[in-house]
């Protein structure tokens, strides 16, 4: 049976002098890829549901409520979020709890690079990860209601030209499932390897 991610935590017991790294359940794949690729073993993660995107007005108390649960238990906790649609709520939030979290609005720019995601400017692309080119189905095709209502799609996505696959890794069968949502959108596609991107850069100090 294969291991939800999207909900997950490595940290059951109280850990003093350790590191919580509390992320979005998005990230959850590419921050233990990361962790067990450096050997840093002195951090432990836990992850929110993936699904709180959809509600991102909801992210900020969801993350306020665990490090308040847990800033007894560890000797630092950082935030695996960028502002994430919460309008700058999540980083006042953490500011307010004297927290680090990552910068940038999103994962898109910091996993392209938020230097390099600002210059570029497409405000007409569309993005999918590694997670969300592996979850399409779940997190854009049917919350947005396009399996019932096909025909919405037009409206939705009108105004954009391409998709573009910010890939961290190198995985056919990502990237075949990223060009058919790209054909489900009636959207050019492009594929762009990342990597970890600013994510590595965050979470190595």
């Amino acid at each position: 049976m294969t291991r939800d991610l999207t909900q997950f935590s490595d940290a059951p017991e109280p850990s003093p002098g350790r590191v919580l790294i509390l992320a979005c359940g998005a990230l959850a794949r590419e921050i233990i890829a990361l962790k067990d690729l450096n050997g840093w073993d002195h951090f432990v993660l836990q992850c929110l549901p993936a699904d709180l995107h959809l509600t991102p007005d909801k992210i900020p108390d969801a993350v306020a409520a665990v490090v308040r649960q847990s800033k007894d238990r560890f000797a630092k906790i950082f935030v695996a979020y960028a502002d994430c649609g919460t309008g700058g709520i999540l980083q006042k939030r953490c500011d307010d709890l004297g927290v680090e979290m990552i910068s940038g609005p999103h994962c898109y720019s910091f996993f392209d690079g938020n230097k390099a995601f600002e210059q570029r400017g497409e405000i007409t692309s569309f993005y999918l990860t590694d997670f969300l080119a592996r979850q399409f189905d779940a997190f854009v095709w049917k919350p947005m209601g396009l399996d019932r209502h096909p025909e919405l799609r037009d409206m939705y996505f009108g105004n954009y030209e391409k998709l573009v696959y910010l890939a961290q890794t190198n995985d056919p069968a990502l990237d075949k499932k990223a060009e058919q949502a790209a054909v489900q959108l009636g959207l050019k596609y492009e594929r762009r390897f990342t990597g970890y991107g600013d994510l590595a850069t965050a979470l190595a100090p």
